[in-house]
């Protein structure tokens, strides 16, 4: 299925009339099944949400591109391109790349859920779920985790951290990280050197309600070795201490 230049689709899209919808943000919740769709567009606008309703992956890209959504919700079994494709795309469009994205799926595996992590999402929601924990991941996700540790542009070789604005420039470039992956690398560069175990960085980094597991750590540690490293199978910031957890190390 082709993304751009597709025919947008209006089916089922939320009754939040566009002037509000405008002030509060926007939730794009992709998902075939017509009662699940109407019951978290119904809790996401209680909670001062903006949702789109889309059943299939049609049209969310164009769509998403003349109003960029805050988060995406995917359902992965979608008709036509599933959630994880239409993930792929979101992640490699510069105008979208930096919205967040929470999987929806019956899928209950480890490998399913590593799976979408890998892809860029930032959280995995299974069904059945309750609509709290929904709204309270949403939360967790669009608040950012917090603020950040400093304001300071911290520097480690020829990576700057921005903690203020959110950025990681690689040789004066902007790259783009979703809020845990920088988050994640923000918190090990402000402690250079010291080794931290997985359970310390979820403890430091995730929020309470978040779906992660030690494994999950490992992921956004292989993403941002992507991002960041110039030969990702070699670090040169971020270490891997066997047996133990992870450092960052700040080249001489």
């Amino acid at each position: 299925m082709s993304f751009p230049g597709d025919t947008p689709s209006t089916a089922g899209q939320s009754r939040l009339p566009q002037e509000v919808s405008s002030s509060k943000p926007l939730i794009f919740v992709v998902e075939d099944d017509t009662d699940i769709a109407r019951l978290i567009c119904l809790h996401l606008e209680i909670s001062g949400y903006a949702p789109r309703w889309f059943p299939s992956s049609v049209s969310v890209i164009d769509e998403a591109l003349k109003s960029v959504p805050a988060l995406f919700l995917l359902d992965i079994m979608i008709p036509g391109s599933d959630g994880l494709e239409l993930c792929r795309h979101i992640k490699r469009n510069q105008v979208l790349s930096s919205s967040h994205i929470i999987f929806l799926t019956a899928k209950t595996s480890e490998s399913d859920r590593i799976k979408g992590l890998e892809l860029g999402g930032d959280d995995y929601i299974t069904k059945p779920f309750s609509p709290r924990e929904l709204i309270a991941r949403v939360r967790a996700v669009l608040r950012s985790i917090g603020e950040p540790a400093g304001n300071e542009v911290l520097k480690l070789g020829n990576i700057e951290i921005d903690a203020t604005a959110m950025i990681v420039r690689v040789n004066g470039h902007n790259i783009s990280t979703t809020t845990r992956e920088f988050r994640l690398l923000d918190y090990l560069a402000r402690h250079p050197a010291r080794v931290f175990t997985r359970d310390q960085l979820l403890d430091a980094v995730w929020t309470e309600g978040s779906f992660v597991t030690p494994r999950s750590v490992d992921v956004y540690v292989r993403r941002l070795r992507e991002k960041i490293e110039p030969d990702p199978d070699n670090p040169t910031y971020l270490k891997t201490v066997r047996g133990i957890g992870y450092r960052v190390d700040i080249p001489r």
